[in-house]
């Protein structure tokens, strides 16, 4: 159980002193259960292990056969799923946010669905109006899990476009949208206004079918964002791989001219840019700019990225240029120019511009906190940080305790939903697992200080 703790307030550095780096040194992990620590210990140093990650799925069809269905869900209870996993029922879920609050940390809720790329078996309408329920009761759920608001009032989810729409649509699309002198049948504004009206939308480069689809689609984001904008949760969407982004960006951006405006109270539909793709810099410069220009709010969640092994094999396979940058120093270089970009913009426009640091990076983190001291952002104002459930609490843990808004992504659901979600989070994110050495070296730290403290207090 975690256990509250009003500590480590002053590692921001007083107001009077100047900006002083926080200490990631793993000191607030003094706030958490030794049973946490351990079983987070134990859940790092597995993840670690690259076959695991490889091989998960089957490794879990090969547990429940060897120990059966009840003994094999205790493991993953007790272990994977109790680490990075909210629970299944609403009051699991309301337990876990309630106890990050404790700790000064807020909750960004993610609904587990996976759905491959052409998949044949997670198709038809039905299939996308369940997907439609589920993220109608995030939303719910976003507002209902909280005892108390944020001060802000940003209460923050995750949206899976393609759980809402078909992938194929969206590859039919992004193929038509990158042809020379595409379409203005295609535009942002012809799609906002058959959100709001209802209509009938024609696409000459789709087929009946496909429109009809699309269509159903447009209808179905609509209710999700609206019924956002009621309960006043915010809606980060998800990026998803280079070969869906254009079009899933244009349906955003239909979104963003319906929710986004200036009488609408700051963004409430926010784009994700990942920083291994070579064109995000300038992607997001057009997309700040224009957003400055028509006076609407803009949203931003920046990421490094996380399907780099898959974007190179389907840029081979096509025989295209690798989107993705060439080595981690220039990914790292580009997730600060656009973290500058970002800050420069949150610091001219103010609250009509949001940004989410969403990062494991230490460094990034540091220059973050550094770049808002220096341009008068506040800690708790437009600009936050995110970090997955689970994982690098040492940099979330003293980031909240120090007064800055941070937000844990909490997927949840039954071990049959959420097990093959983590699975793909965890083969998407192998450089994060097996660079997470740094919080194993501070979590065992932490676990031996205590047993020295309690050897030290046994009679003797």
């Amino acid at each position: 159980m975690l256990r509250t703790c009003r500590v480590l307030r002053s590692q921001a550095g007083s107001s009077t002193g100047g900006w002083q780096p926080l200490s990631f040194d793993g000191g607030a992990f003094h706030l958490k259960g030794t049973g946490e620590l351990t079983r987070a210990l134990l859940v790092l140093r597995l993840c670690a292990w690259p076959p695991l990650v490889t091989h998960g799925l089957v490794l879990q069809a090969w547990s429940q056969q060897l120990l059966g269905s009840r003994l094999s869900g205790a493991f993953l209870r007790a272990s994977f799923y109790g680490q990075f996993v909210a629970g299944e029922t609403a009051e699991e879920v309301k337990g876990c946010v309630q106890q990050l609050q404790t700790l000064g940390l807020r909750p960004l809720l993610a609904v587990p669905i996976e759905e491959e790329p052409d998949s044949a078996v997670k198709a038809g309408e039905a299939w996308y109006e369940g997907n439609l329920s589920a993220m109608l009761r995030c939303v719910d759920m976003s507002r209902g899990v909280l005892e108390t608001p944020s001060p802000t009032g940003n209460i923050l989810m995750q949206l899976k476009m393609t759980a809402l729409t078909s992938t194929r649509l969206c590859k039919e699309l992004t193929s038509w949208i990158r042809k020379p002198g595409a379409s203005l049948e295609l535009s942002p504004e012809r799609l906002a206004e058959a959100m709001d009206s209802g209509q009938d939308l024609q696409i000459s480069c789709l087929n009946a079918q496909q429109n009809q689809h699309l269509q159903a689609s447009l209808s179905r984001l609509h209710r999700v964002v609206q019924h956002a904008r009621a309960q006043r949760v915010r809606i980060l969407v998800d990026a998803e791989y280079t070969f869906l982004n254009p079009a899933l960006c244009l349906l955003v951006d239909a979104l963003a001219l319906r929710w986004n405006g200036p009488g609408e109270g700051g963004p409430w539909v926010w784009n994700t840019y990942q920083a291994y793709l070579k064109d995000t810099h300038e992607r997001l410069r057009r997309a700040a700019e224009a957003a400055d220009r028509a006076g609407r709010a803009f949203g931003v969640k920046l990421v490094r990225g996380a399907y780099l092994d898959k974007e190179r094999e389907v840029a081979r396979h096509q025989g295209t240029e690798d989107p993705i940058q060439p080595n981690y120093e220039a990914t790292n270089q580009s997730y600060s120019r656009c973290l500058e970009l970002m800050l420069t913009q949150v610091s001219h426009r103010g609250p009509m511009c949001h940004l989410m640091v969403a990062s494991h990076n230490e460094e990034s983190v540091h220059h973050a906190t550094k770049r808002m001291w220096d341009l008068g952002i506040p800690l708790d104002g437009p600009v936050c940080f995110g970090q997955l459930l689970g994982m690098c609490d040492h940099v979330s843990l003293a980031l909240g305790q120090a007064g800055y808004a941070v937000y844990k992504s909490i997927p949840y659901g039954s071990l049959e939903e959420v097990i093959p979600y983590l699975i793909r989070r965890a083969q998407e994110n192998r450089s994060v697992l097996q660079g997470a050495r740094k919080e194993q070296t501070l979590l065992s730290q932490e676990l031996k200080r205590r047993l020295l403290r309690r050897g030290l207090r046994a009679p003797h």
